[in-house]
């Protein structure tokens, strides 16, 4: 594998560059002084941001954007063998680097490298981990998987030797890293395109939690099913998070405000630590908080900085975020697309201020689906009344007989008030035409589902 010297700055040429990831990465090395250039299929903010940076952005994923004087290319997963910019990088003899082999090599560049992982929960836990760090002023540099007001985009390149990071396991590409502070939010079926089962997700995970060194930390939920399958073996040390008293690092005492925001108390190893208010709502965010407030201390942040810093975090775009109000109805949009994030932010949702809540929820790939159908079902079921919009296929082109209109059959089956509408036109006219005055409209999945609640908010 190509090994990149970050003190002799050279030409990266990043396909695909508009990612939020690659994104990210192409803005850390502009900062140290390399070229960059890249593709993408189409403009966005984030391609326009890394031209004002100054990086050389094509449009559009050809041979000719190989140009000279590239050292390096970076592709992602979703970039095959037959992609005609990838092929004329090989056939030009250059070398090649998955994104997560070159974030795994940054991650070298730093003392104190910090991966967030876990099925669900990373990029909020990141985020919240993030305000902490601004809070204590220990001026990190920080990759994190969405939009984060707190540093203005996706990324920050600081000048302290931490460096934090999302570590996503699809196609095991988090067992490319070498952190010293590692977090395992939770582990669930899920990207069953690539993974086998439940117990080969758990098998990477044990990977990745293998990959910290002797003098290293593992943060791990206590509530992790088969835990054991996880840290058996491990040469790290190994903290626990969760609602039990009997783990490293717990809450006791949940609240709810009048927009379902929690507080808790913070127990730190058996001993009250601080009386945490945080301000996002659901349960699941105060396990995300908890593992933010454990790796904290572990870096010998103060209690008080950390819950200054987790007070200011306000969420993550497309976390539960509210977008407006439409003839008095608010919209929130939402980027779950699995079962559990569905049931936690439906769950998040009854306590907020509402009359009803519709879900106008859009599918993301026929694999998942297909694999989880009848958990998808009893996660909508949380909701009063249920759209489905078609399925968003992403990489996929096989449709393995799985519709939205079988699950909008499932959920009436199950005496849920579902529909099925095949277009966000007659989604969102069925929206206004439905919704009254004081319900909450919630836009769920990892696709432009989003774009049906601001075409609403145009109305």
């Amino acid at each position: 594998m190509y090994k990149i010297n970050f003190k002799k700055p050279i030409h990266v040429h990043f396909i695909g560059i508009g990612g939020i990831s690659m994104s990210g990465l192409a803005k850390i090395l502009l900062k140290e002084g390399f070229t960059v250039s890249g593709s993408d299929n189409k403009r966005s903010p984030l391609t326009e941001q890394l031209e004002t940076a100054g990086a050389a952005v094509f449009y559009g994923q050809k041979a000719s954007n190989i140009i000279d004087g590239i050292d390096v290319v970076v592709y992602t997963a979703a970039i095959h063998d037959d992609n005609e910019e990838y092929k004329a990088a090989v056939k030009k003899g250059l070398s090649m680097l998955t994104r997560a082999q070159l974030l795994g090599q940054l991650m070298t560049n730093y003392e104190m490298p910090i991966a967030v992982a876990g099925t669900h929960g990373k990029t909020t836990t990141t985020s919240m981990l993030a305000h902490i760090l601004l809070a204590a002023d220990t001026d990190p540099t920080v990759s994190v998987g969405g939009i984060l007001h707190a540093i203005g985009g996706n990324i920050r390149v600081g000048n302290s030797e931490i460096f934090l990071t999302e570590a996503c396991e699809y196609t095991n590409s988090f067992l490319e890293f070498f952190p010293k502070i590692g977090v395992i939010l939770n582990i669930d079926e899920d990207h069953l395109d690539f993974f086998r089962d439940l117990d080969d997700i758990r098998r990477s995970f044990h990977r990745f939690a293998g990959l910290l060194p002797s003098d290293g930390y593992l943060v791990i939920s206590g509530d992790t099913e088969r835990l054991s399958d996880v840290t058996n073996g491990l040469t790290c040390n190994v903290v626990t998070f969760g609602n039990d008293s009997s783990m490293d690092y717990a809450a006791a005492n949940i609240l709810h405000n009048e927009l379902g925001n929690a507080s808790f108390d913070f127990i730190k190893k058996g001993n009250f630590a601080g009386r945490i208010t945080l301000s996002v709502n659901g349960d699941h965010n105060v396990s995300n908080a908890l593992a933010a407030l454990a790796v904290a201390d572990l870096l010998g942040i103060s209690a008080d900085e950390a819950m200054a810093g987790l007070k200011k975090f306000r969420g993550t775009k497309r976390r539960f975020e509210y977008k407006g109000e439409v003839e008095g109805i608010t919209v929130i949009d939402d980027y779950a697309h699995h079962p559990t994030e569905i049931r936690a932010s439906l769950l998040a949702a009854r306590h907020y201020p509402h009359r009803e809540i519709w879900c106008v929820f859009q599918p993301h790939t026929y694999t998942r689906t297909k694999a989880l159908f009848h958990d998808f079902t009893e996660a909508l079921s949380y909701t009063d009344h249920v759209i489905l919009a078609d399925i968003y296929a992403a990489r996929e082109t096989d449709t393995l007989g799985v519709s939205s209109a079988d699950l909008a059959e499932e959920l009436r089956a199950n005496g849920v008030d579902a529909y099925y509408l095949p277009s966000f036109e007659e989604i969102e006219a069925f929206c206004l035409e439905k919704c009254q005055k004081g319900d909450m409209l919630i836009t769920m999945g990892a696709g432009d589902v989003v774009n049906i609640g601001e075409e609403l908010l145009k109305a």
